[in-house]
């Protein structure tokens, strides 16, 4: 029991610091063997300022903003591009790195993946890529791909990959992983072989796909010192170099901490992970001791013979002690040694599985001595003070007691449950004050600890309540319950144990259920679970009908609804087009439905309980879903069936459809009865008009349409359409080689789709749930076969007797397993009702923060639908009854099995 705690934590430990990559490491990944890595800042050849790390730079003749903030110029205005390798050194010799994403084919169809231009077999690349099979592209015509890739594609070394508007094949000769992203799927080509000519052929087919993103790896002799840096910050040149990250200038040597808004922030200290590590550390320790405390009762109870004899040879209590001591002593070192060997043994074994789960490789196994020793301690320690209890028991017995076998009877103290009483009023108190006042996750985490000790404490009392159920058992449970309650020395350690585990894992597990259900309601779904949507917004009608064939063809469709959008102008544009010429409809908002604080202006002129009633207000809630099919201004053209694919089944709205009447989601856009639509012909000019359409208002979640319009209101009211593409629902989820078929052949049609796959929400925490479970399974079988063992060993004599009588086996077996689950049972009820509250409360923290944030959100004018607070709590009933049914009934059952039917005959000592 303390090798196994031990295991874990030492595994843990190597797998945590092997996975801690050391800067040389982190900077080999990203660059290489090379000592710099050169890239155009964006901003023409104007100087920049950078950070030591290269993330972040501004324009040196101004404050600026960080890169990852910095917003690319116009067309009009946009910089010149520089080349990078002007800001290389003399002598040094440079290779291109250049990426961007490029649809290409697949044994199943065509995915969209990214592509890189690397010659990764060049020595200054060394490190970036990991070559697992074959080799590095060599020829024009050649590439390699990562494993993710071929997994996904479903291709293989030799198979041949092709891209959409490229005639050229291209031949896979290798596969490679990149250390830190294995999950990545990729192709790797030689440089100039492919992504020149791809985005060239999309352009041609009036298909942007962007600018691709270019560096230079660069080989410098002495490598690329920080005044290098500077002087190619001067050019407009950001740099990426290993001398600099490894031994990074003083801040004072670096210019752009001098700008305003750009100052090194100082770290701010993680003391949460600290806390949590010595909490989690503490609950450790007393769980084994928990756990093994019982175990050493065992032994020793089992030794009483010996031990007796020890005190009726001379031997006093302090022998004693130290006998029973030093086998704690030695069970402790012997299981650091083996807990800490199994343990670093263990994950080299599954070194491979737990990279693949991190999804980077390690920087190599890091073992840590310091840690490892201090584990080691902690195990030995442990073993002493699970022994310590068992040690004074024993040498506090007489020596005829040890000698026969008798124990005498000890009344039970009130001390120790008078405190625990009060440590469980005052935990739930401070638990309960936190949540609602304070908002600190400390306090809370205090007040339960503080609450579960003393339910710990409780535990003989608590077991001693439970021995008035046994009058409504049968025989064999009841004498196990009974036995279990007269002997609540043995029985209550093995309870709080079972408790102190099943608390935790109730308490972890219904937090993760709640934050489950949280992030569920905070998912933005673009439509019903299993619909697709493919939509040609700017084909202008064009291939539409032979996209929906494609669709029917490739997925299993239950029900296609067909969609038109709403275009003004003579020249019909792309949807979201702004260009002059280009003209729209969209809804009107009207005056008296607009939010006060968007009508004002500014949040300034109001109250803060006006600002708080705005939250409450239905014209202040703004739906900010993108329909799953793109039109302006949430307005489709439709039918009946358009309902049925967004999951709203009205028999009104369905008739009202049918006759012609457009049915209104947003009641914001309802104007007595109408929807008012304005008519754009041009953008760029003011000349508008304004068309009116009865409406029937639907409530209902529509994800992001506001109106579906039949095509016979549209045509009423003079507004024109054009063919959008359709909604499909599926009669089940379509898999990764449908949609690369259905992806391959909408490629083949020649036109530019959106298509949209909804697949829900995908929950984080099973997986948890069900290793807390296991977790809380194991911990309960063991202890409970803990006070098993202990009675058997209380019980001997009785169950001798029982032999000698002719009682059958099954009686012997009926009875352990009685025992066992009679521990579970109780350990597993006290544990489920003592880990709710510190899951309750630490929700009541989120609770309150999530308030506080929207305060000051309304406070500074945002939106007022964030003040819109949704912390659910969730109990998860299937763990809890999981725990409560077939945690019990496993334990029983399997030390029914375990225990053996016959015992050997012995002479009982008489009086």
């Amino acid at each position: 029991m303390i090798a196994v705690p031990v295991v874990g934590v030492s595994a843990a430990d190597v797998t945590i610091r092997s996975s801690q990559l050391t800067p040389r490491q982190t900077i080999t990944r990203d660059i290489g063997a090379a000592d710099a890595r050169l890239e155009d800042a964006g901003q023409g050849h104007q100087a920049i300022l950078q950070s030591p790390q290269g993330d972040t730079f501004a324009p040196a003749r101004q404050s600026g903003s960080a890169k990852d903030s910095a917003a690319p110029g116009s067309a009009e205005t946009a910089p010149a591009a520089v080349d990078p390798r002007t800001a290389a050194p003399a002598g040094s010799r440079a290779i291109p790195d250049t990426s961007s994403y490029a649809d290409v084919t697949t044994a199943s169809g065509v995915m969209s993946t990214e592509v890189r231009e690397l010659d990764a077999a060049d020595p200054i690349a060394a490190g970036i890529m990991d070559l697992t099979r074959g080799r590095f592209a060599a020829a024009p015509d050649e590439v390699t791909a990562t494993e993710a890739f071929l997994t996904r594609s479903g291709l293989r070394i030799g198979s041949e990959v092709r891209a959409h508007g490229l005639d050229r094949a291209y031949r896979i000769v290798g596969a490679y992983e990149l250390p830190s992203k294995l999950d990545t799927a990729q192709l790797d080509f030689r440089p100039g072989a492919f992504i020149g000519r791809y985005l060239a052929a999309r352009t041609a087919a009036g298909s942007d796909r962007g600018e691709p993103m270019s560096s230079y790896l660069v080989a410098a002799r002495g490598g690329f010192t920080w005044d290098m840096v500077q002087r190619a910050n001067t050019l407009g040149v950001v740099v990426h170099s290993r001398t600099v990250m490894l031994d990074p200038p003083a801040d004072a040597e670096v210019p752009l901490y001098r700008l305003p808004d750009h100052g090194k922030s100082a770290p701010v200290p993680d003391r949460a992970a600290p806390a949590a590590a010595a909490t989690v550390a503490g609950m450790a320790l007393l769980e084994v001791c928990l756990l093994a405390g019982p175990a050493f009762a065992v032994g020793a109870r089992r030794s009483r013979r010996q031990l007796g004899l020890v005190g009726a040879n001379g031997g006093d209590r302090r022998h004693i002690r130290a006998i029973v001591l030093s086998g704690g002593l030695v069970t402790g070192a012997a299981a650091a040694v083996t807990g800490t060997v199994v343990g670093v043994a263990l994950t080299l074994l599954l070194r491979t599985r737990l990279e693949d789960y991190a999804g980077s490789r390690f920087g190599g196994i890091a073992l840590r001595p310091v840690e490892l020793l201090g584990i080691a301690a902690l195990a030995v320690v442990t073993g002493l003070l699970a022994a310590f209890v068992p040690a004074v028991t024993a040498s506090r017995q007489s020596v005829l007691a040890s000698l026969t076998g008798r124990r005498g009877t000890r009344r039970a103290g009130r001390v120790l449950p008078s405190a625990g009483l009060v440590a469980v009023c005052l935990g739930a108190v401070i638990a309960v004050l936190g949540s609602v006042h304070s908002g600190n996750a400390y306090v809370v985490a205090g007040g339960s600890a503080i609450a579960e000790l003393g339910v710990v404490a409780l535990t003989p009392l608590l077991v001693a309540g439970f021995g008035r159920l046994g009058r409504w058992l049968p025989l064999v449970p009841r004498l196990a319950l009974r036995d279990a309650v007269r002997n609540r020395g043995r029985t209550a350690p093995a309870v709080a144990a079972v408790l102190a585990a099943v608390a935790g894992t109730v308490a972890v597990a219904t937090y993760a259920a709640s934050q489950e259900e949280q992030n569920r309601h905070a998912y933005i779904a673009r439509a019903p679970r299993g619909v697709l949507a493919v939509g040609l917004p700017s084909e202008a009608g064009r291939g539409v009908a032979a996209v929906r064939r494609s669709v029917s063809a490739d997925v299993p469709v239950r029900l296609r609804a067909d969609v038109s959008r709403l275009v003004a102008g003579t020249r019909i544009c792309d949807a979201g087009n702004w260009q002059a010429g280009c003209g729209n409809v969209m809804p009107v908002l009207p005056e008296a439905n607009q939010c006060p604080l968007v009508a004002e202006g500014s949040a300034g002129t109001f109250t803060a309980a006006q600002l708080r009633s705005f939250a409450k207000d239905w014209r202040c809630r703004y739906d900010s879903v993108d329909p799953a099919i793109r039109a302006e201004g949430g307005l489709l053209v439709g039918g009946p069936q358009v309902l049925e694919t967004l999951g709203i089944h009205d028999p009104a709205a369905r008739q009202a459809l049918a006759h012609g009447t457009t049915v209104l989601f947003d009641r914001a856009y309802g104007d007595h009865g109408s929807l008012r639509l304005r008519v754009t012909p041009d953008v760029s000019k003011q000349a508008s008009t304004v068309a009116t359409l009865p409406v029937r208002l639907v409530t209902a979640r529509s994800y992001g349409v506001k109106a579906v319009v039949p095509q016979r209101a549209a045509a009423a009211a003079g507004l024109r359409t054009v063919p959008l593409g359709s909604l499909f629902t599926t009669s089940r989820m379509p898999t990764d080689a449908e949609q690369q078929a259905l992806a391959r052949d909408i490629a083949k049609l020649g036109v530019t789709s959106e298509v949209y796959l909804e697949h829900g929400y995908t929950g984080r925490y099973g997986v948890v749930l069900a290793a807390l479970t296991l977790f809380a399974a194991l911990v309960t079988i063991g202890a409970a076969g803990v006070a098993t063992g202990l009675a058997q060993a209380d019980a001997e004599a009785d169950l001798r007797t029982l032999a000698a009588v002719g009682a059958p086996g099954r009686v012997r077996r009926t009875l352990s397993g009685f025992q066992c689950g009679a521990v579970a049972a109780m350990g597993v009820l006290l544990g489920t009702a003592a880990g709710i509250l510190p899951a309750v409360a630490l929700r009541g923290v989120d609770r309150l923060q999530q308030r506080q944030m929207a305060e000051q959100a309304l406070a500074h004018g945002g939106d007022s639908a964030l003040a819109h607070v949704d912390v659910p709590v969730v109990v998860p009933w299937a763990t809890i009854g999981m725990l409560l049914i077939l945690v019990p009934v496993g334990a029983t059952l399997l030390a029914a099995l375990v225990t053996r039917s016959r015992t050997a005959m012995g002479r009982r000592v008489q009086d």
